[in-house]
């Protein structure tokens, strides 16, 4: 299992819808707007990261609102 967190900026006023529709979809265990210089982080999860890409590319980065989103792969260390 690959778990992600996705850290997502969205156009003004955006942040919450963008987080509701995210909160949607499969493998997307968390979605909360916040502050700061990102309006809304994802915690995800795929079976592999191949998967995890497609998740990002093809759901996450379709959601309207979204201008850019930067993505971040849990390590155990």
């Amino acid at each position: 299992m690959v778990q992600a967190y996705i850290l997502i900026q969205t156009e003004v006023g955006k942040a919450a819808e963008v987080a509701e529709q995210i909160a949607q979809i499969k493998g997307v265990t968390l979605a909360e707007d916040v502050t700061g210089p990102y309006d809304v982080i994802v915690r995800a999860e795929a079976s592999n990261v191949d998967e995890l890409g497609r998740l990002v590319v093809a759901r996450v980065q379709g959601v309207a609102g979204i201008t850019r989103t930067l993505t971040c792969p849990v390590v155990h260390i």
